[in-house]
């Protein structure tokens, strides 16, 4: 069992622990047993599933509600439970929130009501197209290119490493549109999966299986109404987008983490090695503290970020740096300590810890690699921020 004593640290109140306990019960009866074998279908069911029993209502916002703000603790909470039990049932989640975030920061009302109802039921899937072969961190070099020619816009490019690629209803387009150089020229649009020169060019595979693709456009015309926020604000909104969804980046590693910690201590109290428990020899005591403090300290980055947003903090980008950062490598070590302690079984296909390794290795890459959260912590220290 988890360690749930962190839910009583001040970034919570009693609503986030009573849905961290019912979380918990839903997920242990739906995630006990998960099938693998077609991702695309498993997909499918988790959204349907997630949004007919309402967790998807924390994933965007309710377009009636015109007070309602995505509450960073509970997608952080959400996340890392979901992420203990099943890593699949996490990205089935994350990636409704992602691919809808412009819309529930940015939409005007009629894109609100037109798609978010459905993304909160589970009824419509939703992508974030942000990346290109050849830009992925440096979001500002996008060549995408978006041509407005009278009531529409002509997209034409590519798009690649799209979570959601191929079984998407909706993305969310981050297209060049040329206001000015960089970043300040680039918009944001829906692109509804059915929508005439829209293609899945390629279905990309990774260790850890996940819906992904290469997109392309061409001549691909959507309307003018299909542009999120201003036109030139694609930047701004991707960067909004990323920072509410990049510290639960940080919560999702934080549930692998804590997995494989669950996983290692029973293993080790039932293991014996040379006469005795291997929990009683003193070097394997020396990795179970290590990795109990990584998960500590990547709890406390993770929920500090959180609760700093949900707080009104305007923008987080240090804070979701730092926990998205440390969350992810700490869990790196953590998972490689458990398949270490867990010894020929730690690398068996099939076991919980082989799978929690494959897992967490795309979480120090995907929005925004370890290095470019250096990067960004860096330029927000030196400037005093």
């Amino acid at each position: 069992m988890a360690d749930t004593s962190f839910l009583n640290w001040p970034f919570f109140d009693s609503t986030h622990r009573d849905l961290a306990i019912r979380l918990e019960q839903w997920a242990k009866q739906h995630l006990a047993e998960i099938d693998h074998s077609d991702i695309d279908a498993l997909c499918r069911r988790l959204v349907k599933q997630l949004g007919l029993d309402g967790w998807l209502e924390h994933a965007a916002i309710d377009p009636d509600e015109s007070t309602q703000q995505l509450d960073v603790r509970t997608l952080c909470l959400i996340r890392e439970t979901l992420a203990r039990h099943a890593g699949i049932s996490d990205f089935a989640f994350a990636m409704q929130g992602l691919g809808s975030g412009a819309l529930s920061l940015f939409g005007n009302e009629a894109q609100c009501s037109e798609w978010l109802p459905p993304i909160r039921r589970g009824e419509a899937i939703a992508a974030f197209a942000l990346s290109e072969p050849r830009s992925g961190s440096d979001v500002a070099n996008i060549e995408l290119n978006a041509r407005r020619e009278g009531d529409e816009y002509i997209l034409n490019g590519e798009k690649t490493w799209i979570s959601n690629g191929g079984i998407a209803d909706v993305y969310i387009v981050f297209a060049r549109t040329g206001e000015a150089p960089g970043a300040k020229g680039i918009s944001a649009f829906i692109v509804p999966a059915s929508t005439p020169g829209l293609q899945i060019a390629e279905r990309l595979q990774v260790i850890a299986p996940h819906p992904l693709a290469r997109l392309s456009f061409t001549d691909c015309r959507v309307p003018a109404s299909s542009l999120v926020g201003n036109a030139g604000a694609g930047f701004r909104i991707a960067m909004s987008v990323l920072d509410i969804f990049r510290s639960t980046v940080g919560a999702a590693a934080l549930g692998f983490a804590r997995r494989a910690l669950d996983e290692t201590i029973g293993h080790v109290a039932e293991r014996e090695l040379f006469g005795a428990p291997l929990a009683e020899l003193q070097m394997v005591q020396g990795h179970i503290a290590d990795m109990a403090v990584k998960v500590d300290a990547a709890a406390l980055l993770v929920y500090r970020a959180a609760w700093t947003k949900d707080n009104g903090a305007e923008r987080i980008s240090k804070e979701a740096s730092m926990a998205k950062l440390y969350a992810t490598e700490s869990a790196q070590q953590v998972i490689d300590a458990a398949v270490q302690l867990h010894g020929g079984n730690g690398v068996k296909v099939g076991t919980m810890v082989e799978s929690l390794y494959r897992e967490i290795r795309a979480l120090r890459i995907y929005e925004g690699a370890s290095d470019v959260q250096k990067i960004i912590i860096a330029r927000h220290t030196l400037a005093g921020g």
